[in-house]
């Protein structure tokens, strides 16, 4: 029961959020911050669920077309969704509950683009949108929201709101570091969309799901890919360089070896059974390393 659960909800996919908390908590941890447990714990737990939720979703209605066993009855696997959706929903709204409106407006839009993701009459899924989607509100969203409720309030954006007006402050410069920060799980989570969609992209054009590798070409969707994580090493060496993150955070250069590896591979041969895995192990390499060392910079500076 349990396996055939983890399975329907892709329970090895989940990393993309794991890692993007992780890289979030380290950070943290380097400037110093006093984390909110309870916010904090309350929010991962929403999140989690919520991803598998999605990932429910989308294999339920894809099932509909690739005839894929879900491992439950139709019912049964229906009422799992409906179930991890009402758990993560009372998660959400009780942290927007205890922090503010600014998390319930993020937080209802990370859910409607979730569900929407694979549900509705023109799914994200099915147009050249899944690896900004995929990228922003995995790689982008939740290292806001995680800072949002842990660090003082008014750091990074004020929101009021009245019958009469709305009054939002931006504060730029803390705002340019979430930025800067989630560049790595931005853009290395839109390339296990991107790599899963080249790979699949003549089986997608049969069923009329036109991904972005079908509008940009498969030569130039590879080097999308490739280009994509070579941001990633630029944008590390801007954070050091500008003193957002500790110099031992260069270190993580040395997984480009590694990467580049991977990355010929899939040059060589865009196959789902064989080449798909290496946007996972580039995953796992740029953002453990990164997760890491900021830690470690936290712990000797």
């Amino acid at each position: 029961m349990i396996g055939r659960f983890l399975n329907y909800v892709e329970i090895k996919t989940k990393i993309t959020s794991t890692f993007a908390f992780l890289i979030t908590m380290a950070f943290l941890f380097y400037i110093e911050n006093t984390v909110n447990w309870l916010l904090t714990l309350i929010f991962f737990a929403s999140m989690f669920i919520f991803d598998m939720t999605t990932t429910a979703i989308n294999n339920y209605i894809d099932s509909k077309t690739n005839h894929q066993s879900l491992g439950f009855q139709r019912k049964t696997a229906l009422a799992i969704i409906y179930v991890m959706l009402g758990i993560s929903t009372a998660l959400g709204l009780y942290l927007a509950y205890l922090s503010d409106v600014v998390v319930l407006l993020i937080g209802a839009v990370c859910f409607m683009c979730g569900i929407l993701y694979t549900f509705g009459p023109l799914p994200i899924s099915r147009q050249p949108l899944g690896e900004i989607f995929s990228g922003l509100f995995y790689g982008l969203l939740i290292p806001f929201i995680l800072l949002y409720i842990n660090l003082p309030k008014g750091t990074l954006l004020n929101l009021s709101l009245s019958f009469t007006e709305i009054n939002l402050h931006l504060s730029i410069v803390p705002l340019i570091t979430v930025v800067l920060l989630s560049i790595p799980p931005v853009c290395t989570t839109a390339n296990i969309m991107l790599a899963n969609n080249i790979c699949d992209l003549e089986r997608d054009i049969t069923v009329k799901r036109f991904t972005l590798p079908y509008y940009l070409g498969k030569r130039k969707a590879v080097y999308l890919f490739a280009g994509l994580y070579y941001l990633v090493y630029l944008d590390i060496i801007l954070m050091v360089v500008l003193g957002k993150l500790p110099w031992v955070c260069l270190l993580s250069l040395i997984s480009v070896y590694p990467v580049q590896k991977n990355i010929n591979l899939f040059f060589k041969e865009q196959d789902k059974a064989k080449t798909f895995i290496v946007s996972i192990k580039n995953y796992v390499l740029i953002m453990g390393s990164i997760s890491l060392l900021i830690f470690i910079g936290g712990l000797l500076f």
